[in-house]
Parts: structure tokens; C-alpha cells; sequence
């Protein structure tokens, strides 16, 4: 997306040089599937939505219909051409495709901007929307009401033969609306979706495109913009996320290709790009990783040999911390306060994230009993109140603990999604792993600040506990939704629900959690768990035996219950698994995917194969070993 974009706005060879390029591509062919098609994320089969994006790309940066390395192009145009053409792309990928001026918007469905000036007392006000949906489907409307589409080039037009299976300008743009691939197909609309769908198509659209209803698509057009700037400007236009960031600064270079608003745009690409192994990719979880990294170390009880560090870590997460709220009257451009927060990346990111926040308000909280001249010095106790108000004002009334904004709104809005590849994207829910985040954290400072809202945090955990028991699944384990999957999920609810005193001996649900993970043990000591979990909601083993990403999952969960008390074989066992895996430099193998979004996307965490293994061993040798006599 970030290549279409910068192809047409004429900045990619200046933002992305050849060497850019170069690992680019080699970052596609390494993940090209035997089939010559791309899944959804790098572990995944096939998919219209990936092979097709994946295709334009590499003819976006050079490669000819039949170029790539092993004939990568020729590959792909195939497995696009045999199973159902570009027609059958999802509705993300007929966005795109008009855009790029391969696919005509007459065969999208309606993302009408007068979405954006809907009276607040609907229930389908966007402020009621999860801001992730909120914001992709912002700048997305700003384009289709504007119908634009980017210049037609000689490349364009080669594309346009080469994605389709008949003439372009033959295609019945209208009738592939509802058209979606087999292989992309994970949430299917209900009819009512394409009813209303339908409806703004046909009566809708129409008549706000004729005067005077051209005037209302005049100004919701500028509120629509107006929210993008306002986004752009509190996130230093980072944005939320990838998808979001390249529909935004297309919006903006849409608006005035030589403001300053593109300008800036341009200037916070590269805090999206990462080179590995495999060539170079989009993401940014830097907050998130320097968080659990530096948990990690801090297990190790190392401070004096790796004290300069747990500084440098120290540094990073105080200077991590978003400072103020969104400007201005942020309540009306439905935003929630962020001030004391942490993101997910960085501090110009801006977006709160209520686990981000408790886990790196457990790190300030971890430093600030330490030595100031081994970890520097720690942080204002006024900057960790703030960090508990964001986490305490995410709470819903079932006492989960909401991910980025408070939740609340209907559920029924879910029957709303417009994907087909994701779904509970409408609104905001609870997670588990937000609301033990929230827990080991609230109780870790009130031991360090007794008195500063007692009462209250003592009312959050009591309504966390109690979510959490309640959304324990009937084998024992809890589903997650940003790991994979039960292991994960089990890992975080032993935590949340250990840091609030719940025991072996007198919490139901801790037995049965510990008896899951027990149960889903390897032969050779280590847990291992599909990714098809997360799809199919039932606890699936993994293709080939133990992930140590997982076991580390699974031995901290059991060290959370104390198992060591009981029965600490099924510890030593996985500690022997995680060590001898461990590479001759330190290193551990890099093995499947362990993050996911969203149900049916993989998310690719690089540094959890070094985090999580240390981080268990380290909980091993000081709440195991010691059980051990002699030792």
C-alpha cells in the first residue's frame, strides 16, 4: 500500500532508492508461497488480497509481467488469473485497485464521507466506531467521495490486461461488488450488509452526486478532511498503522500535492521500515518490545553486568510516555485522553494503548526501586498517576479492560463490518490480555503507593478478576487475541489473576488453567500451538512438534499458578527444551509467527524468540530452582 501510494504521488525512487527496492522485493520472493501466490500474512495460504497487492508491487518497482527472481511475476499473474481474477479481490483491495486506476470505483461498494457528519445520537456514529476501523475508513471515504484516481500510466494500463481475464472495458464493474475469493472469505456479510450496501449504491449515491446534494458531499468532504488533519497532527503523522498511514498521506497529497502536510507525511515513512533476514517490511511495536525486553532482563536479577542496558531501556520507555492529551477539543473529534499513556511504537504516535500502558508502568515501577546510578533516575510519581488513570478509565462495566478507547458500544454494530477478512473490527472490545496487563500492574503500584487511589483500584481488580473467571473457555484456558492463542491468552489470565491474589488452592479457575496447560504439554517438554487456533476458537496443536515462543508462554503461566509447589517436573522439563534450543551466539531459532490481529491475521514479533525464552528461564531459576534442595 505504502508503494502504491508513493508511485502515485511520483515520490517513490526518492523515499524508497533502489536499495529500498532491492530488499523489498527480496522481502516478497522470500515469502512467495510454492503455489506462486501470498496469503494474508507470510504463513498463510494464498489469498487474492495478498497475491494481487504482492503482484502490483513488484511491477511498481520494477520487475516486468514475467520478471522476479524465478519468475516471481509469472507465478503470481497465474494463481490471479486461475482463481478468479482481480474482479474477486476483496473490498480493501477493490479500494486500492481504483485508486491505482486498475479497477474502476463503479465496482466498490459505498464508503459515503457523510459518515462523518451523522448527528452523535445514531447509534453508527463514528465516534462510536473502534478507532482502528474508524480511521482506515476515514481517508478511504475522503478518497471514494472524491472518486479519485491516480495518473494513468503506460505501466497502469499494462496492468489493467494483466490482472483480468477479459478486456477491461468490458468488465461489468457493477456486478463484482459482492465478489470476494474463496481464499480471502473469513467473514461473509449478511445479507442486511448487502442490502444497505445496495442501497447506497443504487439510491444513495446517485443523488448526493446531483445538486443540490452535491453540496452536502461538498462539506462532508471537508469534515472528513478535517478529522484526517486533526489525526495527522496528534499522531505527528505516524498515524495509528500502516494501512491507515498510506490512506492518509494519499489524502493529503489528494488535497494539495505540494503542502506541508504531504511533506511531513513523506518525512515519517521511514519509521515504518525494518530490514531483517528476509528483506525489508512495515511495522512498529517499539514500545512494546523495549517493554517486555526490558522485563525480561530486569528477571535475570543481572543488574550490575547489564546495568548501562537496563538504563538505556530505562531511558527509552520514560522518554516513551505521551505527555499530553490530544489537542483541542479531542471529545468532539472522538478522541480519549492519551496523557500518561503508552503506544504501541512511540511517543509522536500518541494513540494510548491500556496494555502498553501497564506494561511499561511495570517497568518505571521495577526501576524505580533500584539503584538510580545503575538505571538512572526514575520517573515523577505524578507521570505514574497518570498512567493509572488511562488504565482505570479503560474499564468497562463487565470489569474487562478496553485496548485503545473506553467500550461500551452496541454489539449489533458488528453486523456492520465491511471486511471480509477481519472480524470484531466495529466496535471496541475487552481482552484478556489488556485487562491482566492492567491488573499486575495497578497491583504492583499500589504496593509502592498504598494510598493513592486505594479505593478504587481495589474496585478495578475485583471487577477484572471477575471478567476474567467469566470468560474462561470450558477446557480451562482463555482465548487471546494478540498472541497465539490459548497458550497466550492462559499465560496472561494466570498473571492478571495471581497479581489479585487467586491461588491454586482457592480459585476454580486457576486449577482449571493450570490443568489446560498440563494437558497440552509435548513429549519433549515444550507447548506448541496452530495459528489455526485463533480461526477456529478451539485449542489446536501445532504441525511439528513445540514453539519455544509458546513454551515460554505456558512455563511463566504455570510459575504464575505455582506449580513448582506441587509438581515442578513439567518446569524442568520445558527450562531443558528452552536451553538446549538455544544457538551458539545466544540466539534463539526463529520459528512460526506468534502475534496475531484480529482473528485471521499473523503479526511477525522478531524479538519475542529471545524476550519470552529468557524471560521464562529467568522465572525458572528464581521461583523453581530455589524449590530444589540444595539450591
Amino acid at each position: 500500500m505504502q508503494v502504491m501510494c508513493l508511485y502515485i504521488t511520483g515520490h517513490l525512487n526518492s523515499v524508497f532508492p533502489a536499495e529500498y527496492r532491492k530488499e523489498i522485493l527480496r522481502y516478497l520472493y522470500c515469502h512467495q508461497n510454492e503455489d506462486g501466490g501470498w496469503g494474508f500474512y507470510i504463513e498463510g495460504h494464498s489469498t487474492m488480497f495478498g497475491t494481487t497487492l504482492s503482484y502490483i508491487c513488484m511491477r511498481l518497482l520494477g520487475e516486468g509481467p514475467d520478471g522476479g527472481l524465478s519468475g516471481a511475476c509469472s507465478k503470481a499473474r497465474k494463481w490471479i488469473l486461475d482463481h478468479g481474477t482481480a474482479t474477486s479481490i476483496p473490498s480493501w483491495g477493490k479500494t486500492w485497485l481504483s485508486i491505482l486506476g486498475v479497477s474502476e470505483w463503479a465496482g466498490s461498494n459505498p464508503m459515503p464521507p457523510e459518515f462523518w457528519i451523522l448527528p452523535s445520537f445514531l447509534p453508527m456514529h463514528p465516534a462510536k466506531m473502534w478507532c482502528y476501523c474508524r480511521l482506515v475508513y476515514m481517508p478511504m471515504s475522503y478518497l471514494y467521495g472524491k472518486r479519485f484516481v491516480g495518473p494513468i500510466t503506460p505501466l497502469i494500463l499494462q496492468l489493467r490486461e494483466e490482472l483480468y481475464a477479459q478486456p477491461y472495458n468490458e468488465i461489468n464493474w457493477r456486478s463484482i461488488r459482492h465478489l470476494c475469493a474463496k481464499e480471502d472469505l473469513y467473514y461473509p456479510h449478511p445479507l442486511l450488509q448487502d442490502l444497505m450496501w445496495d442501497s447506497l449504491y443504487f439510491l444513495t449515491e446517485p443523488l448526493l452526486n446531483r445538486w443540490p446534494f452535491n453540496k452536502l458531499r461538498e462539506k462532508a468532504l471537508q469534515t472528513t478532511m478535517k478529522h484526517i488533519h486533526y489525526e495527522d497532527e496528534n499522531s505527528r503523522y505516524i498515524t495509528i498503522g500502516c494501512v491507515p498511514k498510506a490512506l492518509c498521506m494519499l489524502a493529503c497529497w489528494v488535497e494539495d500535492p505540494n503542502g506541508v502536510c504531504f511533506k511531513k507525511h513523506l518525512a515519517r515513512v521511514p519509521d515504518y521500515l525494518w530490514v531483517a533476514e528476509d528483506g525489508m517490511k512495515i511495522f512498529g511495536s517499539q514500545a512494546w518490545d523495549a517493554a517486555f525486553a526490558v522485563q525480561a532482563l530486569l528477571a535475570t536479577g543481572l543488574t550490575e553486568e547489564i546495568g548501562s542496558t537496563l538504563m538505556k531501556g530505562h531511558e527509552f520507555i520514560k522518554a516513551s510516555q505521551v505527555k499530553d492529551n490530544p489537542s483541542g477539543d479531542f471529545k468532539s473529534m472522538h478522541r480519549h485522553i492519551s496523557k500518561g499513556s503508552w503506544t504501541f511504537s512511540d511517543q509522536d504516535q500518541g494513540w494510548q494503548l491500556s496494555d502498553g500502558t501497564a506494561e511499561g508502568l511495570k517497568c518505571c515501577l521495577l526501576f524505580s526501586t533500584m539503584p538510580p546510578e545503575i538505571v538512572g533516575e526514575k520517573m515523577k510519581p505524578a507521570q505514574l498517576y497518570d498512567a493509572v488513570n488511562i488504565i482505570l478509565s479503560l474499564q468497562s462495566k463487565n470489569g474487562g479492560i478496553a485496548a485503545w478507547e473506553p467500550a461500551g458500544s452496541s454489539d449489533w454494530l458488528e453486523i456492520l463490518n465491511p471486511t471480509e477478512f477481519f472480524v470484531d473490527i466495529v466496535i471496541e472490545h475487552e481482552y484478556v490480555e489488556c485487562t491482566s496487563s492492567a491488573m499486575q500492574a495497578l497491583v504492583l503500584f499500589t504496593k509502592l503507593y498504598p494510598m493513592r487511589r486505594r479505593k478504587e483500584i481495589e474496585n478495578c481488580l475485583t471487577g477484572a478478576s471477575a471478567y476474567l473467571e467469566k470468560i474462561q473457555m470450558q477446557d480451562g484456558s482463555w482465548y487471546g487475541n494478540w498472541g497465539i492463542c490459548f497458550t497466550y491468552g492462559t499465560w496472561f489470565a494466570l498473571g492478571g489473576l495471581a497479581a489479585a491474589g487467586k491461588t491454586y488452592g482457592n480459585c476454580p479457575a486457576v486449577r482449571k488453567g493450570v490443568k489446560f496447560l498440563l494437558g497440552s504439554q509435548l513429549e519433549d517438554g515444550g507447548w506448541g500451538e496452530s495459528y489455526k487456533s485463533c480461526t477456529e476458537k478451539t485449542y489446536i496443536p501445532l504441525e511439528g512438534g513445540s514453539n519455544l515462543v509458546h513454551t515460554a508462554w505456558a512455563m511463566m503461566g504455570l510459575i504464575h499458578a505455582r506449580q513448582m509447589e506441587r509438581d515442578a517436573t513439567p518446569l524442568h522439563k520445558a527450562a531443558k527444551l528452552l536451553i538446549n534450543s538455544q544457538l551458539e551466539n545466544g540466539d534463539f531459532p526463529q520459528q512460526e509467527q506468534a502475534g496475531v490481529f484480529k482473528e485471521n491475521c499473523l503479526l511477525h514479533y522478531a524479538l519475542y524468540r529471545n524476550i519470552f525464552p529468557l524471560w521464562a528461564l529467568a522465572d525458572y531459576r528464581k521461583h523453581v530452582l530455589p524449590q530444589l534442595k540444595g539450591i
